[in-house]
């Protein structure tokens, strides 16, 4: 028995890389799973229906149920399409797992208004718009009675949380989204039976071997029979245990990289100087420098 049998998922971006990781270890622990990928190049160009087959051959071929999905879930009507897709074929849903993205890296000043605009719409809208859907969904079920206890799992990143990265103001901007998405959606649908968590993963999928200043730690061979920190496989679990049924976490944002998993907290207050009237400038000179 799997502990996932029984359960209806959807991941996004699950062709290559990470994604491709959580789609075989959820469907082996017994879900069925929706692949969804676009096919594109790394900066979302293109279309190619052969990886997310691929996948669904995998799944299929070691005794699993998965079928594939090429909508662009950027689209509004894409992810309302994929989330009914899930429902039709496999009678609901129960996971979510946002993980599609794309990179268009440039300078603040150099880059341009489709640079910010194509990673924005992947990454976060693209988050939004899966999420709202399965969340309607989810709220219908409630509303008629019928017991809910779904799953999402989104996909932050490092860039956009404890370590920025020059270069993609657009992703991080995104990714520092999404795990403020996180956070409120997890308070908005637990009356709903739903949990939702983030990962912020650390692995060698095609986009970090193409990110700025990274692509050679990620690039770095592995001498044979020693632990590869970087394998796409080793995210795969965490986000298996937050699928199930009865794991009790919600609204966190962990960090994961090889053998090390991170909880990561939001923007806290590390020092405060207080006047009993105005704030003079003079005064702001003074002392607010110390708060840094």
């Amino acid at each position: 028995m799997g502990s996932l049998d029984g359960r209806v998922a959807i991941v996004t971006g699950a062709g290559r890389g990470i994604g491709r990781a959580h789609a075989l270890l959820l469907a082996a622990e017994g879900a069925a799973v929706v692949v969804n990928d676009l096919g594109g190049n790394n900066e979302g160009v293109g279309a190619d229906a052969g990886p997310a087959q691929q996948v669904v051959d995998e799944i299929t071929a070691a005794g699993g149920r998965a079928i594939a999905d090429t909508a662009n879930i950027a689209d509004w009507a894409g992810a309302k399409a994929l989330v009914e897709q899930a429902i039709t074929t496999f009678g609901g849903l129960d996971v979510l797992v946002n993980n599609a993205g794309i990179l268009r890296d440039a300078f603040i000043a150099a880059m341009d208004e489709t640079q910010w605009d194509a990673v924005i719409a992947v990454h976060l809208k693209g988050h939004f718009a899966v999420l709202h859907h399965a969340a309607a969904y989810w709220k219908a079920q409630s509303k008629a009675g019928q017991p809910v206890a779904a799953s999402v799992i989104n996909t932050a990143s490092a860039s956009g949380t404890f370590l920025p990265n020059p270069g993609q103001a657009n992703y991080g901007a995104a990714k520092a989204g999404i795990a403020a998405l996180t956070q409120v959606a997890a308070l908005e649908l637990e009356r709903y039976g739903v949990r939702v968590n983030a990962i912020a993963p650390v692995a060698r999928t095609r986009l970090t071997l193409a990110t700025p200043g990274m692509g050679a730690m990620f690039a770095a061979a592995v001498p044979a029979g020693e632990f590869d920190a970087f394998a796409p496989e080793n995210i795969a679990p965490i986000v298996a245990y937050l699928a199930q049924e009865k794991c009790p976490i919600t609204g966190q944002v962990f960090a994961v990289q090889g053998g090390a998993i991170s909880t990561l907290t939001g923007w806290t207050a590390t020092g405060t100087i207080e006047t009993d009237g105005p704030w003079h400038l003079a005064d702001l000179a003074a002392r607010l420098p110390a708060l840094g």
